[in-house]
């Protein structure tokens, strides 16, 4: 069930910035604060002209943490120091459809010590149950409801501002985001099927949208083609009150694990580009999808390690949320990238992988 207690802690007016787009100058990282975004930040509910998300002081301050990274060492400390972990999953539990090595006897040896256990993934492509089929298939023991995509926080996040349910939503994305809207009773359009349409420029045409699309979400989307950028162009221009929701700006995904592939925020972009309106992000590094796990959980944030591969979404979202955080470099980020004199975000902690986890807990004992 979705709940009041995922509102986040940045407010916005889309009735100002429909009226002067060029108010946005940088993404709305839900969480994150971002007070140059907007000529009148204070507003209060949704509706025809106008939205606002709750703040909340404790989670708006980013935190980049500038002091060298420390390569992790003592397991024991670390998890002895936190009761939940929070994983990403792309680069850190598999790649691609490949697990990577020692995940089921790590997560095992942090259940049997009694750690809570999230997976917070900004691949939108699957709902929360097809992930669920997804860890299954892997061999691991995942329950839905410890799995947040960032398919289910569009979701929530349009569920925590109250989203008027006789508007629709038209999705730029795959089949996960129509599931999660599906089982938020959300009126939708577009999506996969919106795939093989294509537009015929002749003299005089005009493209017709739905008038009552009160939010376009864009995800990853492997269908993505010219009809959807225009008609999402369309919905927030022309849309009053219309939302621009991003469920991530990643650049690169994993699709297989032979290579990195162009990412959401490829998609995201293309609509930036040609409405020059910045998305309100609810995936990672918004500290949206931390405080409803925080809230469903009783879970204090710094009770918790977010482990991921990436400095400026998962190390970020960790941060963001005051939490400890553990690089692997079993993903997108190197060494070198890690130690690079231009990167200021630096984790807690760095290793290899999370079967470190493992290995270094039994070093120690």
């Amino acid at each position: 069930m979705l709940s009041n207690c995922c509102r986040t802690s940045l407010s916005i007016s889309i009735a100002s910035t429909l009226k002067s787009p060029n108010n946005f100058s940088k993404s709305l990282f839900l969480g994150q604060k971002k007070t140059s975004l907007f000529l009148n930040p204070i507003f209060k509910k949704w509706n025809s002209s106008k939205m606002e998300v709750s703040t909340s002081s404790s989670t708006s301050k980013m935190m980049i943490k500038a002091s060298s990274a420390e390569a992790l060492k003592n397991a024991n400390e670390l998890i002895d120091s936190v009761e939940t972990f929070i994983f990403d999953c792309d680069g850190v539990i598999w790649k691609g459809d490949s697990l990577i090595d020692g995940v089921p006897e790590t997560l095992d040896m942090l259940r049997a010590k009694g750690k809570r256990l999230v997976f917070v993934t900004n691949n939108s492509t699957k709902s929360r149950k097809q992930y669920g089929k997804k860890f299954e298939t892997l061999g691991l023991s995942v329950n839905e409801e410890e799995i947040f995509a960032s398919s289910f926080a569009a979701a929530a996040y349009l569920k925590s501002i109250n989203f008027p349910k006789d508007k629709k939503v038209y999705v730029v994305g795959e089949e996960g985001i129509l599931k999660e809207l599906d089982l938020a009773e959300y009126q939708h359009l577009g999506g996969p099927e919106d795939g093989g349409k294509k537009i015929e420029l002749k003299p005089g045409f005009l493209m017709e949208h739905d008038e009552s699309v009160g939010a376009v979400v864009v995800g990853f989307d492997r269908n993505f083609n010219y009809y959807k950028v225009q008609y999402a162009t369309l919905c927030i221009r022309e849309n009053p009150g219309c939302l621009f929701i991003a469920t991530n700006r990643d650049a690169v995904t994993h699709l297989t694990d032979a290579q990195e592939w162009a990412g959401g925020g490829s998609m995201v972009g293309a609509i930036v580009g040609s409405t020059q309106r910045e998305p309100i992000v609810v995936g990672k590094p918004s500290t949206f999808m931390m405080d409803y796990v925080s809230k469903e959980f009783g879970i204090e944030k710094s009770q918790i390690c977010m482990v991921g591969d990436r400095l400026d979404t998962d190390i970020l979202f960790g941060q963001n949320g005051g939490c400890k955080t553990l690089l692997v470099l079993s993903g997108v980020t190197s060494l070198p990238m890690l130690q690079s004199p231009s990167n200021s975000i630096k984790p807690d902690f760095y290793t290899n992988k999370i079967s470190d986890l493992l290995s270094l807990s039994a070093a120690t004992v």
